[in-house]
């Protein structure tokens, strides 16, 4: 069975924490996936205070950590020590990272290696950036090769994220789903599931599952029946998780 799981920041302690606990008890998914935002260590009493499954997620250079830049090694391994915190005290399955941001992806296989923990995947990126995050230039981790180099040379494992290689493809002028099944070749660990608006897009913009042109049940169905799926949908509410229920109910629709 897939296991479908909810995202969630670590600064999230009051608006949806009570909606996650709820959701859980009804089994509406079944773990959650938590960004941790740094200096946010204060918050890990109550996330341990759930019985609730969790995968961590790394910063990302929107918050300061940046992989790919050399110069950045010591605040990244600051940075490290807060997630390896929360992944510990959580009993977290996997942690994940992005492979940094205007760098050089060698640098990121170096400090990923350096870490040493196994429990590191990493996750594909789109090559242009999120306009939001104020960045331009371009990702590392978006292409193929990139992934593949620092898989291998860090030995971690990847997350692979259907939103982000879409993107990615578009930029390189690749073929969407050939690029896709390609990244699978790389046998990811888990996946980042959202809906796409445009198939020609190379910004992600993280819509509702059903709301965009992606065939999100043959996806699914296509996926290893005992993997984790994250669904990064956007949150259209600051107080609730109203959102995320229908998209869990469109999975279920056709479980």
């Amino acid at each position: 069975m897939r296991k479908c799981g909810l995202k969630l920041w670590s600064i999230n302690t009051n608006n949806y924490f009570y909606d996650a606990k709820k959701l859980y008890e009804k089994r509406l998914y079944e773990y959650i996936e938590l960004y941790i935002i740094p200096e946010s260590l204060d918050t890990l009493h109550k996330w341990k205070s759930l019985d609730i499954p969790f995968i961590i997620h790394a910063p990302h250079s929107a918050h300061s950590m940046n992989l790919a830049q050399k110069e950045l090694e010591d605040s990244n391994k600051k940075l490290y020590g807060q997630v390896a915190k929360f992944a510990d005290e959580l009993s977290a399955k996997f942690i994940i990272f992005h492979g940094g941001i205007n760098g050089d992806y060698k640098e990121c296989a170096r400090q990923l290696k350096n870490i040493n923990d196994s429990r590191t995947l990493i996750e594909n990126k789109p090559y242009r950036p999120t306009p939001q995050m104020g960045f331009s230039g371009t990702c590392v981790g978006a292409k193929f090769e990139e992934v593949k180099y620092i898989k291998e040379f860090a030995e971690v494992g990847c997350c692979l994220d259907f939103g982000h290689a879409i993107c990615a493809a578009n930029s390189l002028r690749q073929d969407v789903f050939g690029f896709i099944e390609k990244l699978k070749t790389l046998g990811p660990r888990m996946y980042h599931l959202t809906d796409i608006n445009d198939i020609t897009s190379e910004i992600d913009k993280h819509p509702h599952l059903g709301e965009g042109v992606l065939n999100i049940r043959k996806i699914m169905t296509s996926l290893p029946k005992d993997t984790y799926v994250t669904v990064e949908t956007i949150k259209n509410s600051k107080e609730n998780l109203d959102d995320f229920v229908k998209d869990m109910e469109f999975i279920e629709s056709w479980k």
